[in-house]
């Protein structure tokens, strides 16, 4: 009795075609490129100068390891693994992934 009907209207001159779906999405989609050129690409392109420089650690390298410890890598033993001096006569087997930075190049590979 007190309470009447409302039927959903459209505004007048409203259209429900392609322009207003494009509207709506075009925020979304600048967003998404936004954020592609400042934060995805440089993390992919900083992820490859990584991997890059883990592969080409070799002997003679002085590494920092993930704890901070400071060595020289004295035996590449596999493509996972390296043997670090961090103090004379102490060596340890360290994982690539385990390196956060190579420090000082060493002597270039003898073949």
């Amino acid at each position: 009795m007190f309470i009447t009907e409302a039927f959903a209207q459209t505004a007048p001159g409203a259209s429900a075609g392609g322009a207003d779906i494009l509207m709506s999405v075009l925020p979304f989609l600048l967003i998404f490129v936004v954020m592609y050129f400042l934060i995805i690409r440089p993390q992919r392109a900083s992820m490859k100068r990584r991997e890059e420089l883990l592969k080409n650690i070799r002997r003679g390298d002085q590494v920092v390891t993930g704890g901070g410890i400071v060595g020289k890598v004295t035996k590449v033993v596999d493509d996972n693994e390296v043997e670090v001096e961090i103090a004379e006569g102490i060596k340890v087997r360290v994982m690539r992934s385990g390196i956060s930075e190579v420090r000082v190049k060493g002597e270039p590979v003898k073949e």
